[in-house]
């Protein structure tokens, strides 16, 4: 079963026996918004948070310096706490290989650009993929907390996964583990029957939906609105994510019969929805579960709900994990 509720969170989550000691800025920059926060530690707590539009289109050098900016007005958040400042974690939608150099440019265009000198300005500076420093977040202080491995999947702008054990993400051997957003589909028009084979992340992510909703003539600027549309009784938009979800669902399914994670942990703009999006992707990654003690694996909501990302790149740097 699909638990849509956030599962309790552990004790040690809202209250840990050794009071917080220092804080770290961590930043997330994601294909529609950067948020930043600044978090406390070993608590896990945030302190305060920004968020703004990404806005990628206007090049990678503009998309740094106001990530930069964040840092800078976090930082001066914590210029009045009584805590030690360990340096910036930054999470990024792209690849990242072991050594925290960003290795495309699908989105963000911050390769060939020294991104750690610049963020390192400000104290130890730590990058990562943003699959990896959420599913961090939720393995230490989410969903994953009492779990031994499990999948961590991010579904928005784009769409992402990782593997985690013993609180750990796997990167693989050059940071480029679990690309899920590349699975190849086969589809087939509606028109004119033909097969087509599009990608996961251009068929069931937040722009994906958006997209093939204008198409059928749909109106609607995010995949809030689409989910709004498909709420109202949109058969276009209730088409579109019914297989939007069936595809990620067998998509997720594949990553169980490969890696047999204790459970799936979901996050992202998207994930968060709820809906029928995600009745669909639920049905559809159990009837492609092979193994049948697998199928009743939990599904559960990221803990942190969209502050994953930016509570796990501030722990790479600040939380001993």
């Amino acid at each position: 079963m699909l638990v849509r509720r956030r599962p309790e969170l552990p004790a040690r989550w809202v209250l840990m026996s050794n009071p917080d000691t220092r804080c770290a800025v961590g930043i997330d920059v994601g294909g529609t918004k950067i948020a930043a926060g600044l978090v406390a530690f070993p608590s896990g707590c945030v302190l305060s948070r920004r968020k703004i539009a990404t806005r990628p289109e206007r090049g990678g050098e503009a998309v740094l310096t106001d990530a930069l900016a964040l840092v800078e007005e976090l930082l001066g958040d914590s210029r009045d706490m009584d805590l030690d400042f360990a340096g910036v974690g930054v999470g990024v939608a792209e690849l990242v290989d072991r050594e925290g150099r960003v290795t495309s440019d699908h989105t963000i265009a911050w390769r060939g650009i020294e991104v750690g000198e610049r963020f390192g300005e400000f104290g130890p500076v730590v990058i990562d993929a943003d699959v990896r420093t959420a599913a961090l977040g939720e393995a230490h202080f989410g969903s994953g907390v009492a779990l031994g491995s499990f999948v961590y999947v991010s579904v928005g702008t784009g769409i992402g996964s990782c593997l985690v054990r013993d609180g750990r993400p796997w990167a693989g051997a050059r940071g480029n583990a679990l690309i899920m957003a590349s699975s190849p589909l086969t589809t087939v028009c509606t028109e004119c029957n033909a097969s087509t084979h599009p990608i996961l992340e251009e068929f069931a992510s937040g722009p994906a939906i958006v997209k093939r909703f204008k198409a059928a003539g749909g109106r609607a600027d995010s995949g809030e609105g689409v989910f709004d549309a498909a709420g109202s009784g949109n058969e276009e938009a209730i088409g579109i994510l019914v297989s939007s979800g069936n595809a990620l669902g067998v998509s997720i399914a594949f990553l169980v019969n490969v890696l047999d994670p204790e459970a799936i942990v979901v996050g992202g703009g998207i994930g968060l929805a709820g809906g029928i999006y995600w009745d669909r992707l639920e049905s559809s990654m159990r009837e492609h579960i092979w193994a049948e003690s697998s199928r009743a694996l939990p599904i559960v909501e990221a803990g942190l709900g969209v502050d994953s990302g930016f509570v796990g790149a501030a722990a790479r740097i600040g939380g001993e994990v």
